[in-house]
């Protein structure tokens, strides 16, 4: 990245090392804000999981997984909501990349569903 020089221990110049408090910190804050977010996921049979969070850069990644992985709706979950919310409440989120939990059959997924847009066949 242009504009941008880490130092030889890899920490970025121009900008200080967080403390082992603040990391803590920040990751307790988003910790809290996810379990805040999952009930009204899994009220439709999905559930929101954290798969890796660098307080650093600020890049948090997260997974739906349940009904969510066959749900029509799930990219705009995962962009309008989960990502709004994080961005808007943590100033220090740059970026969420969500994926989804594909490791469940379309059907049996489809049947976890019961919220209110759930495509049916």
């Amino acid at each position: 990245m242009e504009g941008i020089r880490v130092d030889q221990a890899g920490a970025i110049q121009g900008h200080e090392a967080l403390s082992d408090d603040e990391r803590s910190s920040r990751l307790g804050k988003l910790l809290a804000l996810l379990e805040l977010m999952r009930p009204s996921v899994q009220a439709d049979g999905g559930d929101l999981v954290l798969l890796s969070a660098d307080v650093e850069s600020g890049v948090v990644e997260v997974q739906l997984q349940g009904a969510c992985s066959s749900c029509a709706i799930s990219s705009s979950t995962l962009q309008g909501g989960v990502e709004r919310i994080l961005r808007d409440r943590l100033p220090w989120v740059t970026e969420v990349k969500g994926s989804l939990d594909e490791s469940i059959a379309f059907e049996e997924s489809a049947s976890l569903g019961h919220g209110g847009y759930v495509p049916r066949h």
